[in-house]
């Protein structure tokens, strides 16, 4: 099953993310539905029924206090060709992030090549132009000092992604209070 751990946002910050992606809408931006908004820690891929207890069991050695974060900032990936368009975070998560790559090393996820950078995808542009391009940097640029306001990082959560022709469908597998 594809499996990935993530940290939830509270439920009134995913309304407001919903509210906000209405200024950011164009042709060509996939929205990542604002009940799905979350921060992807550790995305696991497919992984075989059997071993997701195990992973589990991994998660649930993470030891770390909870820790305050916030919402602040737009931008995208790569750069110049939007490909990503994410909400920044502020907030311990790399520390979080790496107890969780410590855990799940001795099962065999590997660590992320790219690194962690920590943030909420908002929408995916599928095929990038260059208008299209010009048109998504003015909008994210309309919400460089954007702050969401803050919540408390007490949980994180190993999920279940099954993706369906009307989108991904999330489930909760196991919860892990920090």
């Amino acid at each position: 099953m594809r499996c990935f751990v993530a940290v939830e946002l509270p439920l009134s910050m995913r309304e407001e993310i919903g509210r906000l992606q209405s200024g950011i809408a164009t042709d060509g931006l996939r929205l990542v539905r604002a009940e799905l908004v979350h921060v992807t820690m550790k995305f696991l891929g497919d992984v075989p029924q059997e071993k997701v207890g195990a992973v589990a069991g991994a998660l649930c050695r993470v030891k770390a206090a909870p820790f305050p974060a916030g919402v602040k900032g737009m931008g995208a990936f790569p750069g110049r060709t939007v490909r990503v368009v994410w909400l920044g975070l502020t907030g311990d998560f790399q520390e979080l992030y790496r107890k969780i790559e410590e855990a799940l090393s001795p099962l065999g996820f590997a660590p992320e090549a790219r690194g962690f950078s920590p943030h909420v995808t908002l929408g995916r542009v599928a095929r990038p132009d260059a208008e299209m391009n010009h048109r998504l940097c003015a909008r994210i640029a309309n919400f460089a000092a954007l702050d969401l306001g803050s919540f408390t990082v007490d949980r994180f959560y190993l999920k279940k992604s099954t993706l369906t022709s009307g989108g991904p469908i999330y489930e909760d597998l196991a919860g892990f209070p920090l």
